[in-house]
């Protein structure tokens, strides 16, 4: 009886003991937990820029930028493209102007206004972001070398404050040809919007892209700059005066460029003019009844050449992370920024389902790498925006997420480009070992040695060969949905290149190619990004 007393006693004793320390136990996870929820808004340090270098993305964009020189139109300096020559030299000839300049948007030869602005205008915005990243990779220069090709155009092409030059060449007659840029002989008429016949959303792609290039030339060259800020100033102006969107005042462009509408112009627009200028009536418009009327906030849209709406939106979010608007409405945007992010990010409760099986955001059969390439974009800026300010969380419903998650989805979407895809391909043209043989691309289908008129090149289209001509860095369209792809000269959908497509893949990589943060630099004090 006694042993067996001591025994219980024993148990007993052990029992609360085990029940202290569980006690003991519970009291510290639930302060470690605490202390770990505190920890959450804790920010991420700022790395210094530019940080390492990736060598993976800064091989891949210094091929990507050479696609720009293989558009180029005009009398070419420096040409570092061997089967490229000078082409277009009278181009504006019958207006007695000097719109030789430019560059092919895509694989014919029509120069459109509308996606060639939209192009300066990212590759300005990749150029003031990312500037320390691509000096870091020897990027800096080629990218401001192309920005000014195109600008020169620009500036070309808008003679008077109420007349802008929108097009060269037709369309109809140009794709009846099938020749080099070099050797082309069809007539070239050109297109304008003025007063009367009104294009008020790439007058304002204009003026956006004139704006933000006066900001990448403030330094090296302040007049070139400030008649680029002249210029912006003029085509805002006339855009917002003269409403009437391009595409219904001139329908033949809506075949090929066709604009949804022009607020989203008009307020990207205002949007770079503010942080060009810092003159608060820029401000006062995107935030007054223009921003009401046209900002669509809490309605999450695509980034593209048609659509600048989340791209303004994470523009002007700058503005609330760098302190240097002191207006609410901004708030607004930023917002609006954030629908975009959380819908771009995989885990989010409100993520897109428009996606392949592979992760890659999938929105339209045409083309349809602009998409995801644009909003990898977008998501590396504002995820350095985050960093650089050192804001811990983004909140997307019941789930929150770090600048590292922005980052780790813009590296998905880069890395399927270059090859991290079912196909194993890469759809950047020149890099890796597998890329698309039979670009749709006149220049890089026919050789150099071939004598082609009009209509006998065709067979150069036709041909089962691969291309004779790499058009290095071009970006081609992309698979489909089911991830296939098919290289066909044919299959314009997919395997045709466009500069704009360049310019958000140059801005992605960009950021990708080091340790990145966006520069601080706030309007208010310095007057420029």
């Amino acid at each position: 009886m006694g042993k067996e007393s001591k025994s219980r006693g024993f148990f007993g004793w052990l029992l609360v003991l085990v029940i202290l320390a569980l006690v003991v136990g519970a009291v510290v996870y639930i302060i470690k937990k605490k202390l770990d929820h505190g920890n959450d808004n804790k920010p991420t340090p700022v790395p210094g820029p530019p940080g390492a270098i990736d060598h993976k993305y800064a091989y891949a964009l210094e091929i990507a930028m050479q696609f720009f020189d293989v558009q180029k139109s005009g009398r070419l300096v420096d040409n570092k493209i061997s089967w490229r020559g000078d082409s277009a030299l009278t181009d504006g000839s019958e207006a007695k102007l000097d719109l030789s300049k430019g560059m092919y948007v895509a694989g014919d030869h029509v120069k459109f206004g509308f996606p060639m602005a939209f192009t300066a205008t990212v590759l300005s915005w990749a150029i003031l972001e990312y500037r320390d990243q691509m000096e870091a990779v020897n990027q800096l220069e080629p990218a401001q070398q192309s920005l000014k090709w195109i600008t020169d155009f620009l500036l070309n092409a808008h003679p008077s404050p109420n007349v802008l030059y929108i097009q060269v060449g037709d369309p109809v007659t140009d794709h009846k040809c099938w020749d080099r840029p070099e050797d082309m002989t069809e007539k070239r008429p050109l297109t304008q919007v003025n007063a009367s016949v009104p294009g008020t959303e790439i007058a304002a792609e204009t003026a956006a892209a004139m704006a933000s290039a006066s900001l990448v030339f403030k330094t090296a060259d302040s007049t070139y700059s400030s008649t680029l800020l002249t210029h912006a100033k003029q085509l805002f102006t006339f855009a917002d005066n003269n409403r009437g969107s391009y595409s219904e005042k001139i329908p033949e462009v809506a075949t090929y460029y066709n604009s949804t509408g022009y607020g989203d112009e008009l307020l990207w627009a205002a949007s770079w003019l503010y942080h060009a200028t810092a003159d608060q009536s820029y401000l006062e418009y995107v935030t007054g009844e223009n921003g009401k009327e046209f900002a669509q906030w809490g309605s999450p849209t695509w980034f593209s050449w048609d659509n600048k709406l989340a791209g303004a939106q994470v523009l002007l979010s700058r503005l609330s992370f760098f302190g240097a608007s002191g207006n609410s409405v901004i708030e607004n945007y930023r917002k609006s920024a954030e629908d975009v992010m959380c819908g771009l990010l995989p885990q989010s409760p409100t993520a897109t389902s428009s996606r392949t099986e592979s992760g890659l955001i999938w929105v339209s059969e045409w083309n349809s790498l602009q998409h995801p390439v644009a909003s990898a974009f977008l998501a590396a800026l504002y995820g350095d925006y985050m960093l650089t300010t050192q804001t811990a969380k983004l909140t997307c419903g019941d789930h929150s997420f770090e600048p590292s998650d922005l980052r780790k989805f813009a590296k998905l979407q880069a890395d399927y480009v270059l090859g991290s895809n079912p196909l194993k391909m890469s759809f950047l043209v020149g890099y890796g070992d597998k890329y698309p043989q039979y670009v749709h691309h006149r220049g890089a289908s026919i050789p150099v040695n071939a004598t082609t008129g009009c209509t006998d090149g065709f067979q150069w289209l036709n041909s089962t060969k691969p291309n004779p001509n790499v058009a290095v860095g071009a970006l081609v369209g992309g698979p489909f949905l089911n991830e296939t792809f098919f290289d066909s000269r044919n299959n314009t959908m997919q395997t045709e290149p466009t500069t704009y497509n360049s310019a958000v893949i140059v801005g992605l990589l960009s950021s990708l190619v080091t340790t990145s943060a966006a520069v601080n630099r706030s309007v208010k004090s310095r007057h420029s990004l």
